[in-house]
């Protein structure tokens, strides 16, 4: 809350109406969220003539009231009412806050008319136990009878309730700080309280030291006071004191507060003669405790800050001060200090320590180091002129500040570009003006020296671009249509390939699934076609995820057993995940199990699932990715594998995966699957290259060969693509025999070849010359014997 009472002694604000004002400021960004006018109807100043016991209650006490035009009989439970007590009346009709309405009533049988009322029920203070107990307000003697009671406490006052956004610093939780604010939106200067004072000649640095051994504070500043009076405080400290919603205490805690409150600098009293000679600020030690002013424990730990006399600590620093020390009617000698700690330190005690303060918040916002000073001499003149006190000469200080000005350099398009709108160089220097932010221009180049004051802002171009916006007001930027370069959204990177292969594995009619990365040491120990040592859980979950998988097959055999299980037939599946490794190393792949038909057709037959189906998948895939003629399958010796019914898929000269039927050891079915290291595929990819369709009718050869049974027809493959020439289009193996007719170490092998030209029909003179020597190489090549000659 700002008391816009207060905040005039700092500038004149007597010809604006305080609601147009909020409007201005909330438009300015410092949102108004509401106007608080301490105008309650109905409440008059009245005085006890009589006061009698309840006749049916030992609580009650009906009083006789004067309000100036009658008398009132009110009936009140308080207990600290006496004849000839002057207070405030709450009358018949009159609205409280909380919407509640004094009516005429009966209590315990005796008519009660109005309501003699404490200020917290006013909402004019807060509401702590002590207060609570204490009963009605009690006013002085010298309340006139039948007067405005708020007008006479000097709470008539107007007040801002703020919603400041949490990265504006803490200037605006002080009433100097928002006069600032008020003066850079109506242009207007501030003038500052007075900070003199008087000193006697002793000096504090004679019989006062003071050490500081932590890097949590880096400014700490104490000035000494004797001879205090503690009493009561001036009217207008605890009007604006209970405007703000503090109670108000005595003269010397209530100067501690109101300097809070006008400067934002949190400042602690001491009483010297309790405290010594000697002040260290340090960091605490695990297990220190210290009694706090409420009369409660803290044990403390080594990330807090303490005060100490030398060996024990007399305050938290920043966020309460001890009992050993407390400023109590006795005090005659005060040391008053003033610092600034670390923010971040303050704000984990307090949260730890479940001490929350109004000193603790601005300690964790972060102090100016000007303030700090200033707060100190206005201490010293207030306890002078309200407390009698002597200031000493001189101060301690110990000073680690960052003193280096924040200061940038722009030109008027800098901001112009952040804005989106054009301000003109005058503007911009009338804004900078009313911020009193210090400037020079040279060359349409502004340099600019940014407060202490305004901890929020840095030294950069986009902050200053929002100061002189604000100003300049934000209905005045330009409505326009973003203009910004249009692009296609797409995935990119390994998301994209993983979409890619995903997509075309489902359109190939394999549905995904998805399982747990942690497996058994019984599932870890299948597969293992990659020399990868695995990682072991040192703390699992339980046995069955005690291993970190290297390959997603297994996984995928659960899936199988358990749609098994449940009556599915037919299984194709896939999963894309990454495994891991104990170097650490991570890597994608796509697995695949299929099982059962592959297609189902009732009238023309189905088509089961075998090595050659799933090895055409594993072909698409890779066409797809556009490796086309760089892929190849070669035999493998996978245990858990069928021994004859497996291979390994190369990619550029590279095994990437495995294919094959599962091993009758491990399952009984015909179960095939096959495993992809698709970070070999990822950014790896050609564009798929397209080619026009043959116009000419095609040419087709078979050949049919006796072959040892240990060559692999993929190399017989390679060896007749390798001897054509640009007209063979393809090579496609059809028959493949091993039987009566054929040598026991032999097997028949049939190919199709394919014959196209691009540019006309060929003739079958030059196809059988290329035919014939393809033969021959492969008699020549691999000592076979050609059939059907």
């Amino acid at each position: 809350m700002i008391s816009l009472n207060w905040v005039k002694d700092y500038i004149d604000i007597a010809d604006q109406d305080v609601h147009e004002l909020a409007t201005k400021i909330t438009k300015a960004g410092i949102n108004v969220e509401a106007v608080v006018s301490h105008e309650i109807p109905g409440l008059i100043i009245g005085q006890i003539k009589k006061i009698e016991n309840h006749p049916d209650s030992e609580t009650l006490h009906v009083c006789q009231v004067d309000i100036g035009k009658e008398n009132l009989q009110i009936v009140c439970g308080a207990q600290n009412i006496y004849e000839g007590m002057k207070v405030v009346v709450a009358q018949e009709g009159t609205v409280l806050p909380g919407n509640v309405e004094i009516k005429k009533s009966k209590l315990r049988g005796v008519d009660s008319c109005g309501m003699m009322c404490a200020l917290w029920e006013l909402e004019l203070e807060e509401k702590p136990e002590d207060i609570y107990a204490s009963g009605i307000h009690d006013l002085d003697k010298n309340a006139p009878v039948g007067g405005d009671p708020l007008v006479y406490l000097g709470l008539d006052d107007t007040l801002y309730d703020l919603d400041i956004h949490k990265h504006r610093n803490n200037d605006c939780y002080y009433h100097i700080g928002f006069a600032y604010e008020i003066a850079c939106i109506l242009n207007r200067k501030v003038k500052l309280p007075e900070l003199d004072f008087k000193t006697v000649k002793d000096k504090i640095n004679d019989n006062f030291k003071l050490e500081v051994k932590t890097d949590k504070c880096s400014y700490y500043l104490a000035r000494e006071v004797r001879n205090v009076k503690v009493g009561e405080s001036p009217d207008f400290i605890k009007q604006r004191l209970v405007a703000a919603g503090m109670r108000p205490i005595n003269n010397v805690v209530d100067i501690s507060n109101y300097v809070m409150l006008e400067f934002g600098q949190p400042l602690h009293f001491f009483d010297k003669d309790k405290l010594g000679e000697k002040i260290l600020v340090r960091d605490a030690k695990d297990g220190e405790k210290i009694v706090t002013l409420d009369g409660n424990e803290c044990e403390l730990n080594s990330s807090d800050i303490v005060i100490t006399d030398g060996k024990n600590p007399v305050c938290i620093a920043g966020i309460k001060g001890g009992a050993n020390t407390e400023v109590d009617e006795n005090t005659k000698n005060i040391l008053i200090e003033s610092a600034i700690f670390d923010s971040v330190s303050i704000r984990n005690t307090s949260k730890r320590l479940e001490l929350p303060s109004e000193a603790a918040i601005r300690y964790g916002k972060g102090l100016s180091y000007e303030y700090t000073e200033m707060a100190n001499r206005r201490a010293c003149h207030l306890l002078e002129k309200y407390a009698g006190a002597e200031v000493l000469d001189g101060y301690v200080l110990v000073d680690n500040e960052d003193y280096s000005e924040k200061t940038l350099t722009f030109k008027p398009e800098d901001v112009d570009k952040i804005l989106g709108i054009t301000i003109s160089e005058e503007d911009m220097k009338t804004e900078l003006e009313r911020l009193d932010f210090p400037y020079t221009v040279k060359n349409h180049e502004f340099k600019v020296t940014i407060p202490r004051r305004r901890l929020d802002i840095d030294a950069n171009v986009n902050d200053i671009a929002e100061e002189i916006g604000r100003l300049y007001g934000y209905n005045n930027l330009a409505s326009s249509v973003p203009s910004v370069p249009l692009r296609r959204g797409e995935y990119i990177g390994d998301v994209k390939y993983r979409k890619l292969v995903s997509k075309r594995l489902r359109s190939l009619g394999l549905t995904e699934v998805k399982t747990y990365t942690l497996v058994s040491p019984e599932m870890a120990s299948k597969f293992k076609y990659e020399e990868k040592e695995q990682v072991v859980l040192p703390n699992p979950m339980s046995v069955d995820k005690s291993v970190v998988r290297t390959t997603l097959i297994p996984s995928l055999l659960n899936i199988y057993e358990y749609n098994k299980a449940r009556g599915v037939k037919d299984i194709s599946i896939y999963e894309i995940a990454k495994t891991y490794d104990k170097k650490y190393e991570e890597v994608s792949k796509v697995c695949g199990l299929m099982s059962g038909e592959y297609l189902t057709n009732s009238w023309n037959g189905n088509m089961k699932i075998d090595f050659y189906v799933v090895k055409g998948v594993v072909e698409d895939i890779l066409e797809y990715m556009g490796y086309h003629d760089r892929y190849s399958f070669r035999r493998d010796n996978c245990s858990d594998l069928h021994p004859g019914v497996q291979a390994s898929i190369i990619l550029d000269g590279k095994k990437i995966g495995i294919l094959g039927k599962v091993h009758p050891n491990i399952s009984k079915k015909d179960i095939y699957v096959f495993e992809l290291n698709l970070n070999s595929i990822f950014g790896r990819t050609n564009k798929l290259k397209y080619k026009e369709a043959f116009k000419y009718p095609s040419i087709e050869k078979d050949m049919a060969f006796i072959l040892d049974k240990n060559i692999d027809v993929y190399e017989v493959i390679k060896t007749i693509k390798k001897g054509a020439n640009k007209i063979l289009q393809e090579v496609g193996v059809f028959d493949v025999y091993e039987g009566e007719r054929v040598d026991q170490n032999k097997k028949s092998v049939a190919f199709n070849l394919v014959f196209n030209g691009m540019d006309r029909t060929l003739t079958d003179e030059e196809v059988m010359k290329v035919f014939n020597g393809l033969i021959d190489k492969v008699v020549t090549t691999y000592k076979a014997e050609l059939r059907d000659k």
